[in-house]
């Protein structure tokens, strides 16, 4: 079954509700206007009798719908008019005499409904009578009216709604047309119109996300990039020691030195890269946030881990313990302790500060400033840093922090750098 188009849905609409205005005029409001056609009837009625004053012309009637009788005050004589028969049909002329007994009023007989207008003198009554034709013409008018007006409105409507539904229609298509060629840079992806509405802000949201694809397709090649070259160095080096250790120009024992630290190298990318994995896997269940975490117990054993490998490094801390929970697990601390530590180790000349207080985190080295300019990409993954130098480090400590609902800001000293986590 064929669906119909946007433009058939429309005008389907339009249809339906004409349709409801009518069915609704058509009763609705000649109930409502039927008093006014009922006064307008009975000042017919009236102006008529007026006409008539006595019984010697009752015959030339003013009206063929209306019809006359006069009664003489005791009544003795009852005068009718030729058409009475053709009004009402009665054979008892008492039943109509009995049924007009004020100024006007209406009166149903033999289920039809008359109306009447009554005047009476000290010696004559007269009353004139019709039928409910004339309240029939004026509602068959006023319906004629409502159809003509309703029809001229809904032709109007519908090329209205024609007009703009091929515009509207036009417009999704174009935005299809954009969606379709989102990857195509040959495309031309300016703007179509200018219209400030719903799809102008549909328009510009498929702009910026077709922008931000384009950007992160860049940002995964560059990564990729990145990625391979950080892990094909270690390789490199460890092939070039074993052929040279083959070759008789390096020992074997110190080829096999160089190839454990450039093996150890290689295990701490790609563990990061693991933990970012699931990382994204942690996002999706959220189960993490409900784990708490003593971070003065894995700053303690990370101070262990990296206090060796610079013994020239002073580690001071200021933890107050009543202030140590923190939302994550352990192994979330870990990577994100254990990665600025990492990067303090490189960095720091004498001194490294770790104040846990008031639910802040404060990590500070001694170290040489961050520049400006690496501070608005420090946190993403392989972008280089101080020195040129780069890795997943500060991405995976940003990332984690995200996750958990913390924030982290660098901060330079007059003399050292300083990681707040709040």
């Amino acid at each position: 079954m064929k669906k119909p188009t946007l433009t058939e849905q429309l005008l389907f609409i339009c249809v339906l509700i004409v349709f409801i205005v009518i069915i609704s005029l058509g009763i609705v409001l000649p109930k409502t206007l039927l008093p006014i056609y009922e006064e307008n009837l009975y000042n017919h009625l009236r102006q008529s009798l007026l006409l008539l004053e006595n019984p010697t012309n009752v015959s030339n009637k003013i009206s063929s719908e209306i019809a006359y009788i006069y009664v003489t005050e005791d009544n003795s004589s009852v005068i009718l008019s030729d058409n009475i028969s053709s009004i009402i049909d009665v054979k008892d002329i008492n039943i109509i005499l009995n049924n007009t007994t004020r100024s006007y009023g209406n009166f149903i007989h033999n289920k039809k409904i008359y109306y009447y207008a009554l005047e009476e003198t000290s010696s004559l009554k007269k009353i004139a009578i019709t039928g409910n034709n004339y309240i029939n013409r004026m509602k068959a008018e006023i319906l004629k009216i409502i159809l003509i007006v309703v029809g001229i409105t809904f032709v109007i409507i519908s090329l209205l709604i024609l007009i703009w539904s091929n515009n509207l229609v036009n417009r999704i298509k174009k935005l299809k047309d954009k969606i379709d060629n989102i990857n195509n840079d040959d495309y031309n992806h300016k703007n179509i119109y200018d219209y400030d509405d719903e799809l102008y802000t549909l328009e510009v949201a498929i702009e910026n996300m077709r922008v931000y694809l384009k950007e992160q397709e860049e940002y995964k090649n560059q990564m990729y990039q990145n990625i391979s070259h950080d892990f094909k160095t270690p390789i490199t080096v460890m092939k070039s020691y074993i052929e040279a250790s083959e070759d008789g120009i390096e020992t074997k024992d110190s080829a096999l030195e160089i190839c454990k630290e450039q093996l150890k190298k290689l295990e701490i990318k790609v563990h990061s890269l693991l933990y970012l994995n699931k990382l994204n896997y942690f996002q999706e269940k959220k189960d993490n946030l409900n784990e708490k975490c003593d971070v003065s117990k894995v700053v303690l054993s990370s101070i262990e881990k990296f206090n060796p490998s610079r013994p020239d490094v002073e580690f001071v801390l200021d933890i107050d313990k009543k202030n140590v929970m923190f939302r994550g697990s352990e192994e979330m601390w870990e990577a994100i302790i254990d990665n600025i530590l990492g990067n303090f180790m490189r960095y720091a000349k004498t001194k490294v500060k770790i104040t846990i207080k008031n639910n802040k985190i404060i990590l500070y080295n001694d170290g040489p400033n961050v520049d400006e300019n690496v501070l608005t990409n420090i946190f993403t993954p392989y972008e280089k840093g101080v020195k040129g130098v780069f890795g997943l480090g500060l991405s995976i400590v940003k990332k984690t922090l995200i996750f958990l609902n913390y924030d982290i800001n660098i901060e330079n000293e007059k003399k050292g750098v300083k990681f707040i986590i709040s």
